[in-house]
């Protein structure tokens, strides 16, 4: 990932949730965030910007740490909040939004799983509070590119599939507002989907840890599946005004996947 780094010249970083395994972080002390962001990223090219949104992992441990600023004093690339803006000279727009919330299951037994729902009750409010700001973001962007970042799958052939909340709440404004990419983790692996146009990109990139699965829904989505990798590694966006180059590579820097795109 750094030699694809280097020989890119890449500006930023994202991470889509799932940050911490397997229970996020216990505090802003943990030191799992040492060991598993600071001291794992420290090729040259990726001492860049670093975005994050939260995972349901994440939601088991203190979502208040990975959100706080002290985690960015300790290593300043650190960036993570719930739902967020980064905008690049007019060019593109990332939105990150947190579906974790949306997903009903994760509310039906507390006494299994003890997710951290403080800054989220009551969570009708939050969810519509959420949608609303996505909506209008998009309707008020002028970039080229709409990228919208999140956790959660909207169209997967693997091991999670499609997020039910997700499709039914979130992509109806996407295609409202002619966003051009998702990306997401929670499925561990890579892989690019699309809507019925080829106007909207659907790409998975969990392929970070816990990979090679092999519970993959062949027969799912077969129209709309582009490429499908069992396996870890990582996606490459490359935007100009013109075009926007996606590759999806191993992690021994081989590409297994690429497209182009028109705005």
């Amino acid at each position: 990932m750094g030699k694809i780094g280097e020989q890119l010249g890449i500006d930023l970083v994202i991470s889509t949730g799932d940050n911490f395994y397997d229970e996020g972080l216990k505090s802003v002390k943990d030191p799992l965030y040492k060991q598993s962001f600071t001291d794992i990223y420290t090729a040259k090219s990726l001492q860049k910007p670093w975005y994050a949104v939260l995972g349901n992992h994440d939601y088991l441990g203190s979502t208040g740490a990975q959100l706080s600023k002290e985690l960015r004093r300790a290593d300043k690339r650190w960036h993570c909040e719930r739902n967020f803006l980064v905008k690049v000279k007019g060019l593109v727009d990332f939105i990150f939004v947190d579906t974790t919330p949306f997903v009903d299951k994760y509310f039906k037994n507390p006494k299994k799983q003890k997710f951290d729902w403080s800054g989220v009750l009551p969570r009708d409010k939050y969810i519509s509070a959420v949608k609303e700001s996505l909506d209008s973001t998009l309707r008020k962007s002028k970039a080229t590119w709409k990228i919208v970042i999140a956790h959660h799958t909207i169209r997967s052939i693997g091991h999670h599939g499609d997020t039910l909340e997700v499709v039914e709440q979130i992509l109806p404004i996407l295609e409202k507002n002619k966003v051009h990419m998702y990306i997401n983790g929670h499925d561990h692996c890579l892989e690019h989907l699309s809507n019925a146009d080829r106007k909207l990109q659907f790409l998975t990139s969990g392929g970070g840890s816990k990979a090679w699965k092999k519970d993959i829904h062949y027969g799912v989505h077969n129209d709309s599946l582009r490429f499908y990798y069992d396996g870890q590694g990582f996606l490459a966006v490359k935007l100009t005004r013109k075009s926007a180059k996606m590759e999806f590579y191993d992690v021994a820097g081989k590409v297994l996947h690429r497209m182009d795109l028109k705005p």
